[in-house]
């Protein structure tokens, strides 16, 4: 429905800009059909909402059909990747692939998350590597939603180009099913274990893993703290620089609360000594005085 609103908005502007006189505006009928559609969950009224919804649909294929109809070669020329975007979000049903979900940003994907609170989300994939101390060492965004596994070798590869480093192994979920070697680093991923290793071989895998649990925080504070969860920036090319921006400021937090524990701790450690030095001092006296009063 927002998409039909928003569909039948820009074409009025379109008209507008280009000065072109449309059939018709619709403008009083879709004031009582956007209130028609906004109280259509009421069970009486679900019926009346559907129609309306029906209804906007078609008053948006007719500004479309309008538009191309009189727009002349050098018009229609100009606003064709426009006009496709429309037509595509008024023909396309529930079940197709590749569908728009939104005008101003073509490129995003829904993707599962297969969780109970939210099962989906809008937006692009990226992914965040990290090392055992905390500090990330990769990220990177990708275009549409692709397989995690897929993404990999990308995610391997700018980590060797920005650290100059070999990695010898990647732990990582079980969505990166599939290839156990990429290069020379060894991929890792939570299982049963084979029926011959020992107690301590489990342990130390189980051991291994629950570290790599530790980057799912780390991607919530990202998300939260450092503006992963709504991007502003426009394109999959705003969605690079939105990453790399986020991991940099969480990597700069991270190196700032280092340093001042680090200052915190040699401030306790000074106050400490002049603390102790004084009470020392006056310890004793007191104990000498108390002594000669025993002595006494």
């Amino acid at each position: 429905m927002k998409l039909y609103c928003k569909n039948i908005d820009r074409c009025l502007e379109l008209s507008k800009d280009e000065s072109l006189p449309l059939r018709r505006s619709y403008t009083r009928e879709l004031k009582s059909l956007k209130l028609k559609v906004r109280f259509m969950n009421h069970p009486k009224r679900k019926k009346e909402g559907f129609k309306a919804k029906k209804r906007m649909q078609t008053i948006a294929k007719a500004l479309v059909n309008d538009l191309e109809r009189k727009m002349n070669s050098s018009q229609r020329l100009r606003h064709l990747d426009n006009l496709l975007l429309y037509s595509s979000v008024l023909t396309q049903k529930r079940t197709d692939k590749h569908k728009v979900y939104s005008l101003h940003e073509p490129e995003v994907q829904c993707i599962a998350k297969g969780k109970e609170a939210k099962q989906y989300e809008f937006g692009n994939k990226s992914s965040i590597a990290k090392t055992k101390t905390g500090i990330i060492v990769g990220a990177m965004a990708f275009k549409g939603n692709p397989f995690d596994g897929h993404t990999l070798p990308h995610q391997i590869e700018q980590i060797k180009r920005l650290c100059g480093m070999e990695i010898q192994s990647a732990l990582v979920d079980r969505g990166y099913r599939g290839k156990k070697h990429i290069g020379e680093t060894r991929v890792e991923i939570p299982g049963a274990g084979k029926v011959s290793d020992t107690y301590y071989q489990k342990q130390k895998a189980r051991k291994k893993f629950r570290q790599r649990a530790g980057i799912e925080p780390v991607i919530g504070h990202l998300k939260q703290d450092h503006r992963m969860m709504r991007n502003y920036l426009k394109g999959t090319v705003g969605d690079a620089i939105n990453t790399m921006m986020a991991a940099a400021g969480y990597n700069l937090k991270h190196w700032l609360n280092k340093v001042i524990f680090a200052l915190d701790l040699i401030y306790r450690i000074l106050t400490a000594e002049v603390q102790y030095f004084l009470t020392g001092n006056l310890n004793r006296q007191i104990f000498i005085s108390a002594g000669g009063e025993c002595e006494k």
